[in-house]
């Protein structure tokens, strides 16, 4: 047998394989005479057919079974045996004029090959990494907030100024039907808020969704839209009111701050003010991170230039899946993945410059952060190690799980990596700034 890589470019490739007789012959006898006891031809008793004729019957399915296995085989460790950095697997060519009883049978596959490219993470940039701050009017919501959450709801007759209304959003044509809660002020014309005073149960107001609330992003809670479609939305939608309350707010006392934080941990207002921004500013930084890490992604993707082999994926793409994609949704399916692939190559040249592995005290360490922070959502502030580690084994037994948990690590880990490579500018924000620089408003 002979094999050979063929270079079209730097990315694409031809493996060209020849088999000959020798490849294949010994295992082809080896089939026939396996064959004979169990082979029926017409006029043969089961066991008797000459070999002559079973060769004949049967030889060329055998022989093109046996050559596959020889070509699989040899193909597999050609790519191990040349250390070939493949971005999808190996594609036949089609050969429908092959001879089958030539000498030498000739295939040959197309392969694409992982571009070779500088990463240069310190790269001149004007990314920058967001300090997000709670001030004082957000933390005053959140007290006011909490008072009315925990306050008591009277049922009224009528809307006022000061109510809660529950009800239902619905538009049909737009796919809209969504259960909520909300006071007045959560609109942004005076005049909208205006249309629900005096309304009672059973009465349905039409409202329309351009300018609706004080940030259009708010449809995506009120109304349960999409964030591509939340500025450009404009159409009626019909609230029918199911319930009508009045909060009496909640004493900011004791027995309050207990149920809330347990029992202890906040004494006071000042406290309880403390305690939001700490909370509010630790969320905040998770988000800026996010924010960070896809800035840096998109900064990387745009000035690290290197050729992929898109024609080979294009086809590639219609071999894999459950479903065969037509050449068009493959180019479609191409294009929607593309940046994510130049980004996975991205990473992976980043994570092998600097060294990055993760081992498995990495991931434990990490899943054990998450379970306890999970914990704490749901009241159990002060878990023992014996509860958290036997939450955290039940988890990393699940494959699907590790293979989520492993890929945050990896970004926890680039995350670092880029903060201290790309030396991003530091920048501190009141929250509304922050949403404001994420969403260019």
């Amino acid at each position: 047998m002979d094999i050979k890589r063929v270079a079209i470019n730097a990315v694409n490739e031809t493996i060209v394989m020849t088999v000959v007789h020798m490849d294949y012959k010994g295992q082809v006898a080896k089939r026939i005479n396996e064959k004979m006891p169990l082979a029926t031809v017409k006029g043969f008793r089961k066991g008797a057919v000459p070999k002559d004729l079973v060769e004949k019957q049967y030889g060329k399915g055998i022989k093109k079974e046996e050559v596959k296995k020889v070509v699989d085989l040899a193909l597999e460790r050609f790519v191990q045996s040349e250390r070939l950095n493949l971005l999808g697997t190996p594609l036949a060519k089609e050969n429908e004029d092959l001879n089958w009883d030539a000498e030498e049978l000739v295939f040959e596959f197309e392969i694409g090959l992982v571009p070779s490219f500088e990463l240069d993470l310190e790269a001149k940039n004007d990314i920058v990494k967001y300090v997000v701050t709670a001030d004082d009017k957000l933390i005053d919501g959140q007290v006011a907030r909490i008072q009315k959450q925990f306050g008591n709801a009277n049922p009224v007759e009528k809307v006022t100024a000061d109510a809660d209304i529950a009800g239902t959003f619905v538009n049909a044509e737009n796919g809209i039907d969504n259960q909520t809660t909300f006071s007045l002020d959560v609109f942004k014309d005076k005049a909208t808020a205006d249309l629900f005073i005096g309304k009672e149960v059973g009465d349905v107001v039409t409202v329309n969704t351009k300018g609706l609330f004080q940030d259009d992003h708010q449809l995506m809670d009120y109304l349960k839209v999409g964030h591509d479609n939340v500025h450009d939305l404009a159409i009626d939608v019909d609230f029918t009111i199911s319930a009508i309350n009045v909060s009496e707010p909640a004493e900011l006392n004791q027995e309050l701050f207990d149920k809330l934080f347990g029992e202890g941990n906040v004494a006071s207002l000042e406290d309880l003010k403390a305690k939001i921004k700490e909370d509010a500013e630790s969320q905040f930084a998770q988000q800026a991170d996010q924010k960070l890490l896809a800035d840096v992604q998109e900064f990387l993707i745009e000035n690290t230039k290197f050729d992929l082999p898109s024609e080979f994926l294009i086809k590639w793409l219609q071999t894999v899946g459950e479903k065969q994609l037509t050449p068009e949704e493959a180019i479609v399916e191409y294009a929607r993945s593309e940046r994510g692939l130049r980004f996975q190559l991205i990473e992976g040249k980043a994570m092998a410059s600097s060294n990055i592995q993760i081992t498995f005290e990495d991931l434990k360490a990490f899943t054990t952060n998450v379970i306890k922070q999970q914990m704490a959502q749901f009241g159990q502030t002060n878990p023992t190690d014996e509860e958290v580690q036997g939450i955290v084994a039940r988890v990393l037994s699940n494959q699907e799980e590790v293979k989520r948990l492993s890929d945050q690590v990896v970004a926890a880990k680039l995350l670092d990596l880029f903060k201290e490579k790309a030396n991003p500018t530091t920048k501190e924000v009141t929250y509304e700034e922050f949403i404001a620089a994420s969403y260019g408003e």
